[in-house]
């Protein structure tokens, strides 16, 4: 049975290094791939377990950013130039700035939205709708932005650090599972003026402290005392979500130079009413 465990926990590493960095919701996919897959259902497993795997998985996808970025994130790269150490110190200042609404709402309210969202009848339509939702924003965001005729913002030099606190407060929104934190910061970056290139890497940097702090306090909080199955479950999820994230994130980066995002806001209309008709076709209630 633990075999079996193992491979649903690589299909779920799969599924989060790919959906974390795509705007089209990590966390949306984790708990409608779990409504089918049943993560431990055949070992023994602690009663909040699957939650934290969900959580503790993403490090892995931190992990492929930290490695894909090494050298721009390092102010203490070797070959650096004091100007080029500076430009990195002035890079992770912005990204605190537009990590501050998430970190500050995100601890206040955790244990709010943790309790909202887990009702087996609220979660799979609230996915729906904001999958939905986001979905159709993307496409309205693309026609309005070809309209804009503006200067864009091309790196994150160019960037000042108030528009660097907006996009954090677009961070926010991604407490609201499907919405994609991905998503939300590339929306709300696109339309304060980045290029979707820069949108899209000020996302990545700024999950590296937001999700290395929710997979620290969803651990400080249910403990860190697995048994050694979970572990193997644990392990094994974070190794291929940081595999798999290696090439989401190219893929994207060589995805957007040429397209816009109006895809993954099709994908994501398609999902939600998929979902939608599934659960109302089979009269099932979803179970978290």
């Amino acid at each position: 049975m633990m075999i079996i465990e193992a491979l649903k926990a690589l299909f779920l590493g799969i599924i989060q290094g790919i959906t974390e960095w795509l705007p089209i919701s990590s966390t949306g996919h984790l708990i409608l791939a779990d409504q089918f897959i049943k993560l431990g259902s055949g070992i023994v497993t602690s009663e909040n377990f699957n939650s934290v795997f969900d959580v503790v998985i993403q490090f892995g996808s931190i992990l492929a950013v930290v490695t894909l970025y090494f050298k721009k994130l390092n102010p203490w790269h070797k070959g650096k130039s004091e100007e080029d150490r500076n430009d990195t110190f002035r890079l992770w200042a912005k990204v605190i700035a537009g990590v501050i609404p998430a970190g500050v709402i995100g601890f206040l309210l955790d244990d709010y939205f943790d309790k909202l969202f887990t009702s087996p009848k609220l979660i799979v339509p609230t996915i729906a709708a904001t999958l939905i939702i986001y979905g159709v924003l993307f496409i309205i965001m693309e026609n309005i932005t070809k309209k804009m005729n503006i200067k864009r913002m091309e790196n994150i030099g160019d960037m000042k650090y108030s528009t660097a606190f907006y996009i954090g407060l677009f961070q926010t929104l991604a407490l609201i599972p499907g919405t994609s934190r991905s998503g939300s910061t590339i929306l709300g970056g696109v339309l304060l003026g980045a290029s979707r290139e820069l949108a899209a890497e000020f996302s990545f940097f700024m999950a590296v402290p937001v999700m290395l702090g929710a997979s620290a306090l969803k651990l400080i909080k249910n403990g860190a005392a697995f048994s050694v199955d979970e572990w193997i479950l644990l392990i094994t999820g974070t190794v291929v979500s940081y595999i798999v994230s290696i090439f989401a994130i190219k893929f994207l980066m060589g995805y957007i130079k040429k397209h816009d995002f109006k895809a993954f806001g099709y994908y994501r209309i398609v999902l939600g009413v998929i979902v939608i008709a599934y659960f109302a076709l089979t009269h099932s209630v979803p179970a978290v």
